[in-house]
C-alpha cells in the first residue's frame, strides 16, 4: 500500500512531495511551479531541461533539486523516455532521496516517466492540467492517458480545462478538482499610473508562438493608429512578428521588449493588458496586470472568461475575431477613466480568489486528501 513516508520528531507524517519538469521552455507552469513550492521544505523538484535559463530559474525556488543534467527535447526522446529506463531511474532515485510520498507532474514530458518512477517507488501521483494539449493532439494522447488511469488527483487550473478533461476522459470525474493559478499579490501590486494624457498603450505578455495569437493583436492595433503596444516575451516567432508588424505599418507603435524576468516597470505604464490568445488555459500574464491594478481586455478565449468579467473587471468580447477584438480595445480607450476603476476592482478579485495563498491552500487540501486515504 502506498503511504507516507518519514515522521517528524513530534511523530506526526511529514509530507513529502516531488514535482517532476520536463520541460524546454519557461512558461505558465514553470512559473506556477516557483510560487507553489518556494522556500517549502517538505517539497523537492526533479528537472529534465535543455534551457539552462529554466534550470536556473527552478535553483531560485529555495528547495532541493535534482537535475538529470542538459537534455534533449523532441519527439524522439520522448519516445526514449517514455519506453526506456534512465529517465525513469533518474526519478525514482530523486524520489528516493527527497523521501517522497507524492509525485506532482507539471508538463507533457513528466507525465510516463513520472508515473512509471511513483509506481516503481509506491508513491501517489497528482497532475496539474496546465493546457488542453494532451486531450487535443492524438500524439500526445495515448502516453498522457495511460498515465492519466494511474493518477490519484487531476488538478485543472481553470474549469474550462475541468470540462474538455471530462468530455474526453469522463471516467476520472470523482478525481478531478480545479485549483487556480495563484499571483504573488505582493509583488504584482498597484504603482502610481502614467497621468490619462499619454498616448494609450496596450501590453500582451506571453510566449510568442501561434497559440497567443500574437498576429491578431498587431492586425487589430493596424486599425487604431492612436494606440501603442508593447510585447513581452520571446519565442520561435518574434521574427515573423517583428516582420508582420512592419508590413502592417505598425511598427513605430511597437515596442519588443523579449524576455523579462520582471516586467513590472512595463505593465506599470500601461492602460490595459491584452490577449488575442486562440488558446488559453486560464491567462497568468492577465492575472498578474490585474494584480497590479490594470484592467484586461480580452477575446473570450479558454479559461479568461472565468475572470474577465465584462465592465466589472476588464472589457470582455463577444466573440473571436480581430473585429471582436478592436471593439473592445476601442471601448476600452473610449473608457479611460472607467478604466481604472475597473482595475481596482479586478486587483479585488484577484486578491480575493487568484493569490498564491488561495492555489497552496487548494493543493494542500488535495496532498491531505490522499494522505487520509492512505493511512
Amino acid at each position: 500500500k502506498r503511504g507516507w513516508r518519514g515522521c517528524s520528531a513530534s511523530g506526526e507524517r511529514m509530507r513529502r512531495v516531488l514535482h517532476v519538469v520536463v520541460a524546454g521552455e519557461i512558461g505558465g507552469a514553470e512559473r506556477m511551479l516557483g510560487d507553489l513550492v518556494r522556500n517549502r521544505a517538505d517539497h523537492a523538484i526533479a528537472i529534465a531541461t535543455p534551457n539552462a535559463a529554466l534550470r536556473a530559474l527552478v535553483g531560485t525556488y529555495g528547495v532541493d533539486v535534482f537535475d538529470r543534467g542538459p537534455s534533449r527535447e523532441n519527439p524522439l526522446q520522448t519516445l526514449r523516455s517514455a519506453f526506456g529506463d534512465s529517465d525513469v531511474a533518474f526519478v525514482s532515485s530523486a524520489i528516493g532521496r527527497s523521501r517522497a510520498s507524492l509525485v506532482h507532474l507539471h508538463t507533457f514530458g513528466s507525465q510516463v516517466v513520472g508515473t512509471r518512477a511513483a509506481l516503481r517507488m509506491k508513491a501517489h501521483v497528482v497532475r496539474t492540467e496546465h493546457s488542453t494539449r494532451v486531450y487535443e493532439d492524438p500524439s500526445c494522447w495515448p502516453f498522457s492517458s495511460w498515465s492519466l488511469a494511474r493518477t490519484d488527483r487531476i488538478v485543472c487550473i481553470s474549469e474550462h480545462i475541468r470540462a474538455r478533461v471530462l468530455e474526453r476522459a469522463p471516467r476520472v470525474r470523482t478525481k478531478t478538482s480545479v485549483v487556480y493559478n495563484g499571483v504573488d499579490t505582493e509583488h504584482f501590486a498597484p504603482r502610481t499610473r502614467a497621468p490619462l494624457s499619454h498616448p494609450y498603450r496596450f501590453v500582451i505578455m506571453g510566449r510568442l508562438d501561434v497559440r497567443k495569437g500574437i498576429d491578431r493583436a498587431l492586425g487589430a492595433l493596424a486599425r487604431i493608429p492612436e494606440a501603442h503596444l508593447d510585447i513581452v516575451g520571446d519565442g520561435d516567432q518574434r521574427r515573423t512578428l517583428e516582420s508582420l508588424s512592419h508590413k502592417l505599418g505598425v511598427s513605430n507603435r511597437v515596442v519588443f521588449h523579449g524576455y523579462q524576468s520582471d516586467a513590472r516597470d512595463i505593465l506599470a505604464n500601461a492602460d490595459a493588458a491584452l490577449s488575442a490568445s486562440r488558446t488559453e488555459g486560464l491567462g497568468i500574464a492577465l492575472l498578474e496586470a490585474m494584480s497590479m491594478g490594470i484592467p484586461a481586455v480580452s477575446l473570450p478565449t479558454g479559461g479568461i472568461p472565468e475572470f474577465v468579467i465584462d465592465s466589472v473587471t476588464g472589457f470582455l468580447a463577444h466573440g473571436d475575431s480581430e473585429h471582436a477584438l478592436v471593439r473592445e480595445m476601442q471601448r476600452a480607450m473610449s473608457q479611460r477613466a472607467r478604466g481604472r476603476e475597473i482595475g481596482a476592482a479586478a486587483r479585488k478579485l484577484v486578491c480575493e480568489r487568484f493569490s498564491v495563498a488561495s492555489m497552496r491552500s487548494g493543493y494542500d487540501e488535495i496532498y491531505r486528501s490522499i494522505e487520509a486515504v492512505s493511512i
